[in-house]
């Protein structure tokens, strides 16, 4: 089997494919999750400690680093940005929690599949049944 036809048939493979979907929609997924705890979930969370941004905290590792800002002190020197850390651990909290919350919805939605009675298929008539049914069609070809 040469190269390109095994990586073929690697590709055409059904879970690399759902893999690849995956991969997509968790990086729009990303985007939505940055977007609530940016934009939603900070500022709340600021206005109940004292309206504090979590972005802009950050120490100084340099003297020369006087900003107010995160933006402005990163372009004077070294910051250790713990604010923008935390935001991004929300996000990770938060995306665990969804992802959590959809696994086990799926999981009780397979657990309710699997407890649905198995409609079996009607049991093969007898075989002098069969036999006599036989025996019928073939007095009606005649």
């Amino acid at each position: 089997m040469s190269v390109v036809s095994e990586f073929r048939s690697f590709i055409a493979k059904g879970n690399v494919i759902d893999l690849a979907v995956g991969i997509i929609i968790g990086g729009a997924f990303t985007g939505i999750v940055n977007s609530l705890v940016n934009d939603i979930i900070m500022p709340i969370v600021g206005a109940i400690i004292g309206g504090i941004d979590f972005s802009d905290y950050f120490i100084p590792l340099s003297s020369t680093v006087t900003a107010p800002t995160l933006a402005a002190a990163r372009e004077q020197g070294a910051v250790f940005a713990y604010g923008s850390f935390v935001t991004v651990i929300l996000n990770f909290l938060i995306l665990a929690w969804i992802i959590f919350l959809m696994v086990r919805v799926v999981n009780r939605i397979r657990l309710a599949e699997e407890k649905k009675p198995v409609e079996e298929a009607p049991a093969p008539p007898p075989a002098d049944v069969l036999l006599l049914a036989e025996i019928r069609d073939l007095l009606k070809a005649r």
